[in-house]
C-alpha cells in the first residue's frame, strides 16, 4: 500500500508542482519511492495542461529541481483518493473543503505551512505576480515544509500501517 500526497493552489503552475517536485526529490532521498505517492492540483481551471511556470522552474533549478507534470484541476474524487491534502494557502483550504460537501474528507485537509519547522510564514504566498525573488523564497518555504511534512508523514500511524 502506498500513502498518497496531492498539494493543492490556485493555478497548479507555481506553488503545488513546486512542493509536489520538492517532496518526490526528498522522498526519493530517503528511499521512499515505493511508499508514498505525491501529485498536484488547482482549485481553479485556469492552465489545465500547462506545464509548471518558467519562473518557478527556474528558481526550483538553483535547488538541483527540475519541475515537472502539467496542470489539471482539483476534483472531488481527489478527496476521497489522497491520505493527506496540503492547501498552499486559506483561500485554497477553504475551496477544497467547499468541494467536500457532506463534510466527510476536512480531516485529511492541511495547510502547507503547518508542517515548516524554520520558517514562520503562514501561507505559501502566490508568486505569480511578483518578481524572481518571490519564487525564490516559495521555493525555500516548501523545501522547509517538505521535509517537516515527510518526517510528519513517516512517523504518522497511517503511514506505518499502510507500509
Amino acid at each position: 500500500m502506498t500513502y498518497k500526497l496531492l498539494f493543492v493552489c490556485l493555478g497548479n503552475i507555481c506553488r503545488s508542482p513546486s512542493a509536489e517536485n520538492i517532496m518526490n526529490h526528498l522522498i526519493q532521498e530517503a528511499g521512499l519511492t515505493d511508499t508514498i505517492i505525491c501529485d498536484s492540483a488547482g482549485t481553479s481551471g485556469y492552465h489545465i495542461g500547462a506545464a509548471p511556470d518558467r519562473r518557478m522552474n527556474a528558481a526550483a533549478g538553483k535547488r538541483g529541481i527540475e519541475l515537472q507534470g502539467e496542470s489539471r484541476k482539483l476534483k472531488p474524487v481527489d478527496l476521497q483518493q489522497f491520505d493527506l491534502i496540503l492547501a498552499m494557502d486559506r483561500e485554497n483550504y477553504q475551496d477544497i473543503l467547499y468541494l467536500d460537501r457532506e463534510g466527510k474528507y476536512e480531516a485529511k485537509v492541511r495547510l502547507m505551512c503547518d508542517f515548516a519547522t524554520q520558517k514562520t510564514d503562514k501561507e505559501v504566498p502566490d508568486p505569480y505576480y511578483g518578481g524572481q525573488d518571490g519564487f525564490n523564497h516559495v521555493i525555500d518555504l516548501l523545501f522547509d515544509a517538505c521535509n517537516g511534512l515527510l518526517d510528519y508523514v513517516v512517523n504518522s500511524e497511517e503511514y506505518q500501517a499502510k507500509t
